[in-house]
């Protein structure tokens, strides 16, 4: 066993990585009193956190109930994401904030109301009918959320997890699969150059995949050391299924939301009960295979959306690369938390898992650093090779057998988003990659 602990025994590790959520706005309600019933800490909310609006006026965190108005369309708009943004958020103003700086989180009222300002007056930005900037501050309770908190509550959760950047989707996503976003800080249409964890498991004879939700995905456009990969690893959410009934699922996969605007990947201001479904599917496939005892999943959120949360982002990430990036980011501070759920039958349930006191923190990378630790793998840079693995929380040695989703209820929501018959950002940036490896007349 790796460290003591039963690591060795797993021999799937699959990853759902949603979009744009924090932990305060999906699971700062979890556990009232900030602890869990068997008394371990949990960095919650008390419900008295508070941003100023405006006029200085303080708007407190309030719950999205089932039957708050447009709840799974909260915050009823697309909150600003970008790095700029996110300085504005934590610390007050667009510039970067002096070295070391604990942020005081007390902008995203502010920044939400001048992204509500400018969006109004802009086509393509589609805005909940009645949504204020004081929105910002609604954080869903479990019983909106019972797909999610129930396996927060009945395996592990994470809430020290932070996205690798300050900023918005695409960076935080090249983290994930590379530990680096070669100095990238913004969503344009990129490719990735940089080695991959794909690669580390080709090179080791172990299997992976990656699976789109209903098209091609768009981490096999974004880096180049797989879009040409044999076929076999790649394929649709239906796929997906099928392997893990069959229990023909490799060491890594991969797995990505639908980027459409009518689809399930809980981007703002998208239907967040669909994506509650998707995570209820992926679980229940993995339950039903001959797999599952041998099986650690992660459900984790890209980056944190301009979605509130209270914990200031921590300095001394170590930088992947020798040179700073876009806006002269020196990648040395990590992003906002954002929620992350361990599922396995090996961990305990109700366990909250952290580093230890003044360790580095969880980020997007430790999930390149207990894949690398599983399989001994090298690492691919300085940040994966830095960050803690969580290995760790796999305390048991004998599978559970309990099914934690047994008589949970999906939510369900007739509200429709405005943003319904545009298409995404991200399904365009897929577009583009595509037609970038396929030129007019080439064949696909």
């Amino acid at each position: 066993m790796a460290n003591g602990n039963s690591l060795a025994s797993v021999n799937h590790v699959v990853v759902l990585m949603l979009e744009n959520r924090s932990f305060d706005h999906m699971l700062g309600f979890l556990y009232p009193g900030k602890q869990t019933p068997a008394g371990q800490p949990f960095e919650g909310l008390t419900g008295t956190e508070s941003n100023p609006d405006s006029t200085g006026q303080p708007v407190t965190v309030f719950k999205i109930e089932p039957t708050t108005p447009n709840a799974y369309l909260m915050p009823g708009a697309d909150p600003g994401e970008g790095y700029m943004a996110t300085n504005d958020q934590l610390y007050g103003s667009d510039n970067a904030p002096a070295s070391g700086t604990v942020a005081p989180c007390q902008g995203y009222v502010a920044n939400f109301a001048y992204t509500l300002g400018w969006q109004s007056k802009s086509t393509g930005w589609p805005i909940v009918p009645g949504t204020i900037a004081g929105d910002i501050m609604g954080c869903f309770t479990p019983e909106a959320l019972p797909v999610l908190s129930s396996l927060a509550r009945g395996y592990a959760v994470c809430d020290q997890w932070f996205c690798s950047a300050p900023t918005e989707t695409l960076p935080n996503r090249a983290f994930v699969c590379a530990a680096t976003s070669q100095g990238h800080m913004d969503d344009k249409t990129h490719t990735f150059t940089s080695p991959t964890i794909f690669g580390l498991l080709d090179a080791a004879g172990q299997g992976w995949a990656v699976y789109g939700y209903d098209k091609e995905a768009l981490t096999k456009n974004t880096f180049t050391q797989i879009s040409t990969a044999a076929a076999t690893h790649f394929g649709l959410f239906t796929d997906f299924q099928a392997a893990a009934a069959a229990g023909n699922l490799p060491a890594y996969t991969f797995l990505e939301p639908s980027w459409g605007t009518a689809g399930n990947s809980e981007h703002p201001n998208y239907n967040v009960a669909a994506g509650e479904r998707l995570i209820h599917d992926v679980y229940e496939a993995l339950r039903g295979g001959p797999g599952w005892p041998q099986t650690l999943l992660v459900i984790t959120y890209d980056e944190h959306g301009g979605c509130y949360d209270h914990v200031p982002p921590p300095w001394g990430a170590t930088p992947p690369d020798s040179t700073a990036g876009e806006f002269g980011f020196g990648f040395d501070r990590f992003g906002v938390r954002v929620p992350t759920v361990l599922v396995s039958p090996l961990i305990a349930p109700g366990t909250v898992f952290r580093v230890p006191a003044g360790g580095t923190p969880l980020d997007h990378t430790s999930i390149l650093k207990t894949v690398e630790q599983r399989w001994n793998l090298p690492s691919l840079t300085a940040r994966d090779q830095a960050a803690p693995g969580f290995g760790d929380v796999l305390t048991l040695t004998t599978p559970r057998t309990d099914d934690v989703l047994a008589g949970v209820t999906l939510p369900l929501s007739s509200a429709v988003s405005p943003a319904i018959g545009m298409k995404s950002h991200l399904e365009e940036v897929r577009d583009e990659l595509i037609a970038r490896r396929y030129p007019a007349g080439a064949s696909a």
